[in-house]
């Protein structure tokens, strides 16, 4: 494998989620040397972060990089300004799959719902015939194996749309609906996990399932990562030495659970701090506003003389300076 110089996978990922497939680089890069590609296509392209190490690889092995995204980051374009043999393709993947190349390569990693893996697939493989090139996917894992999420849901047919939570609550792992209060904030994502028709290893498995000449790998690391290769690929023995050491294995699927686990939680908790700190703010405007006050000032004259006369002294006088005091605590 050639020797790459080593990528920050948190670029564009500031609160640390592992968002990226550029996660399991490590992994993708000797995949991709033995499958000899020379050509690969990034759907989803987004920031480019996986797009970075693509173009590395493709440094060392001579290849060429497309990326599709109809609304790349600046990242992305500069990215491709900087590299000629980077194609940026400002389209749905929808749109650009019926024309583009054909590459040897695949990464899936754009609207992550059933109808439009299952449509992705459908137009690489009626284009491609038996010569089906080398398919990576992200996304195999919680949250979207099982349940849908969409950038513009009323692009989806009816008949393949989930409910939609629409911002009514947060996704965490383990429970198939809605988390009223915290979870991750994905509003876009289908109301319940499972079922038919529902998440984007559900789509992958369907067109495995359809054909006879396909392996599914699943990596269960940062979201998942899965890869699906022809059985009678000239590569297909050196790609399962690479991955069968990972697939499905039960100790990446532990320590996986427990990452989001902790980053669901983590994210329900700061969920609550905010809400604290919102009423803390309201409450202390309050206050301020009681300083500022001539009617306070007044009432408080008033407490201190009922006080020395002794009437209503069940009730402690507030000063304030006692409303200085807290609001410096």
């Amino acid at each position: 494998m050639t020797e790459m110089t080593q990528l920050d996978p948190y670029q564009s990922d500031p609160d640390r989620w592992g968002t990226s497939l550029a996660q399991v680089a490590e992994i993708m890069r000797p995949v991709l040397d033995a499958s000899g590609a020379e050509s690969i296509v990034e759907v989803g392209a987004f920031a480019g972060d996986l797009t970075r190490v693509l173009v590395q690889w493709a440094t060392g092995a001579g290849a060429t990089v497309g990326a599709v995204d109809p609304s790349p980051q600046p990242g992305l374009v500069k990215l491709a300004e900087e590299h000629p043999e980077v194609a940026l393709i400002r389209e749905t993947s929808l749109e650009a799959l019926p024309h583009i190349d054909l590459p040897d390569a695949f990464v899936i990693d754009g609207d992550h719902n059933y109808w439009t893996v299952s449509e992705e697939l459908r137009l690489i493989a009626e284009r491609a015939g038996d010569e089906l090139p080398l398919l990576l996917f992200h996304d195999v894992c919680w949250p979207h194996a099982r349940r849908d999420d969409y950038f513009a849901a009323d692009l989806i047919p009816e008949d393949y749309r989930q409910p939609v939570a629409d911002g009514d609550g947060g996704i965490f792992p383990g429970e198939p609906g809605l988390r009223r209060n915290g979870g991750l904030p994905y509003p876009r994502s289908a109301v319940s996990e499972g079922g038919p028709r529902n998440g984007v290893l559900t789509a992958i498995e369907d067109f495995v399932d359809a054909r006879e000449d396909l392996r599914l790998v699943v990596v269960p690391a940062f979201f998942g990562f899965g890869v699906v290769w022809r059985l009678d690929a000239p590569y297909a023995d050196d790609l399962a030495r690479i991955l069968d050491p990972y697939d499905r294995h039960p100790v990446l699927e532990r320590l996986e659970a427990n990452r989001v686990h902790h980053l669901a939680l983590g994210q329900t908790r700061a969920a609550e701090i905010w809400k604290h700190q919102e009423r803390q703010a309201r409450q202390e405007a309050v206050l301020r506003r009681l300083l500022e006050s001539s009617a306070f000032s007044i009432a408080e004259r008033l407490s201190r003389l009922r006080e020395r006369v002794g009437v209503g002294s069940e009730y402690p006088v507030v000063s304030k300076e006692d409303v200085r005091r807290a609001l410096e605590e």
